[in-house]
């Protein structure tokens, strides 16, 4: 499978909401992506899955400072390369760090966050809900 990976737009809301909705529990709505897009320091990057749109995933930078909004990759793509290749176009952005939060029970993103060298610097406790659960604050300097 080729993997692109390409610079979101406005023009890619609708496709990136029918993303999370089918990832999560509590989807962002559309303004909210619509508003994070807009966002001049906000960086989104859509993957493409043999010309087919798998995932996407949004970083905030500021002075040096990144984070994660969100990472999804389609079930049908996962285990695949597709958030492999979204991380890796991520961290060519100018940072000195990078962090992000994950459900403490998604073990295989936290394998593959622990794999580009992100390291478990804390616990942001009853973060998410549907269900509630803890997330684990990860960080990796640069």
């Amino acid at each position: 499978m080729h993997i692109k990976i390409q610079n979101a737009t406005l023009n890619d809301v609708d496709d990136i909401l029918k993303i999370e909705n089918a990832c999560f529990s509590s989807p962002w709505s559309e303004s909210s992506i619509r508003e994070s897009l807009s966002n001049k320091n906000s960086r989104f990057y859509l993957a493409l899955a043999d010309g087919i749109l798998a995932g996407y995933m949004g970083v905030q930078v500021f002075s040096g400072e990144g984070y994660v909004t969100n990472v999804a990759v389609l079930p049908e793509y996962r285990r695949q390369g597709v958030a492999r290749a979204l991380i890796e176009r991520v961290m060519q952005n100018d940072m000195e760090f990078i962090t992000l939060e994950v459900r403490e029970s998604n073990t295989p993103a936290i394998k593959l966050y622990s794999s580009f060298g992100f390291e478990k610097v804390g616990v942001r406790p009853k973060y998410y809900s549907n269900p509630t659960e803890d997330a684990i604050l990860m960080t990796k300097e640069f």
